[in-house]
């Protein structure tokens, strides 16, 4: 039966992000911004989509007196990421 791929994930930068975060569990905006090879402005964009659909969460402070962002996976963001790796696999048939 054909399953809708989740319209959130199926962006190949949100889709980078969210898979990136399942594996590491929290990274820091830099670090995003360096794996994903996105832009600043760009990545702040697709976090805030991601933020507004639950996947994400997004903690703001400073280390050392520079400004930090961590960014980590929610719950409900796992869920939707390994709903969307089982349609993917359903469609291929694995």
């Amino acid at each position: 039966m054909y399953r809708e791929l989740d319209p959130i994930l199926h962006s190949p930068l949100r889709l980078a992000i969210v898979s990136l975060l399942v594996k590491e569990g929290e990274l820091d905006f830099s670090t995003l911004k360096e794996k994903t090879g996105a832009t600043s402005g760009n990545i702040s964009v697709q976090f805030k989509k991601l933020e507004e659909a639950g996947y994400i969460i997004i903690e703001k402070s400073f280390r050392n007196n520079y400004p930090h962002t961590g960014v980590s996976i929610s719950k409900k963001g796992l869920t939707a990421f390994e709903e969307y790796v089982n349609s993917l696999r359903d469609y291929l048939g694995v």
